[in-house]
């Protein structure tokens, strides 16, 4: 039997929703499959009154289309943002791939995923094939930030420049936690002021410490509500793991996201809302978990203000 809705908890997480973010979404079109599209991500978020939503394709540039659908969607209330993941379509560590999105407004460059060393040697151990990976095209080519020792190479600090010029956020992607702290050491002694670390419960091998060292430093530290709920087909952690992991960050360092989009699974509102019942259930209260959907967020892609128009209108 399925367990009844209790209305006093749909409406607080319809309140929590109102000025939410997610930063970290696949909708598509994207070579590998999807469950939604950009423009009916933006549709359901702006019914269910979300601040804004960032997309992210492991083999693309979405700001194109995000300048598209806010010119022939104004009546969409949620704004929309994009990214730059430096995998191996964009070019790898390619500065010119990076100012474009800077130029078209992308908000967050994110360090290799698929292309990461660490990425390839996580799938070839892991019990689960990425749903991003794909057969279409040539095989992923690793794509290394750092040099033989282990110091960050030329074009990844010309790509930091870059980042820190034009105050972007800058994501540790799918990089062994190792090589994030060496990465975001030397992007704050280059100025970068907004680092994000990629959720650090799955295939980046990061310890709570390392989580608690790395949001001492500044970042915040993202996680993907879909690695904690039942139901998900990428479920791998525990809700008792996001606490830990919460705890480990503390909430004011905190991002969640659906990290949802694909196929076959929750849309990425319905994971939102799952993600906050969590929140709730875990302890949280309002106060904390809007900062951990939204002000946070907010503070760390530097769109505050979208949220305050949210939540006002």
């Amino acid at each position: 039997m399925t367990e009844k809705a209790d209305p006093k908890v749909e409406a607080r997480i319809d309140a929590l929703l109102k000025g939410a973010i997610d930063p970290h979404v696949h909708s598509g079109p994207s070579i590998a499959p999807r469950g939604i599209d950009h423009v009916t991500l933006l549709q359901q978020a702006s019914q269910a009154g979300f601040a804004a939503v960032v997309t992210k394709d492991h083999d693309y540039s979405g700001v194109m289309t995000a300048e598209l659908i806010r010119q022939h969607f104004p009546e969409l209330k949620t704004k929309i943002y994009s990214s730059i993941v430096l995998n191996n379509v964009v070019g790898g560590l390619n500065p010119y791939a990076v100012e474009h999105t800077a130029a078209l407004g992308g908000r967050i460059v994110w360090l290799p995923t698929l292309a990461a060393a660490n990425h390839l040697r996580w799938q070839a151990s892991a019990q689960w094939v990425h749903p991003a990976s794909t057969e279409r095209m040539r095989p992923v080519t690793a794509i290394p930030v750092l040099n033989d020792d282990k110091s960050v190479r030329d074009d990844m600090k010309e790509i930091i420049d870059i980042v820190a010029r034009n105050d972007m956020v800058l994501a540790s992607g799918h990089l062994h936690v190792s090589e994030t702290w060496v990465i975001f050491e030397e992007a704050q002694r280059r100025g970068v002021k907004r680092l994000v670390f990629t959720h650090p419960e799955d295939i980046v091998d990061a310890s709570l410490n390392d989580v608690k060292g790395i949001a001492a430093m500044g970042a915040f530290v993202e996680h993907s509500l879909c690695m904690f709920l039942d139901g998900c087909k990428f479920k791998s952690r525990e809700a008792e793991d996001l606490r830990d992991q919460i705890e480990a960050a503390g909430v004011e360092q905190t991002m969640l996201c659906s990290d949802l989009g694909q196929t076959g699974t929750f849309s990425p509102l319905d994971g939102f809302r799952r993600g906050i019942r969590l929140c709730m259930d875990l302890g949280y209260d309002d106060d904390q978990i809007r900062k951990m959907v939204s002000g946070n967020t907010a503070r760390a892609l530097g769109i505050e203000a979208d949220v305050a128009a949210a939540r006002t209108s």
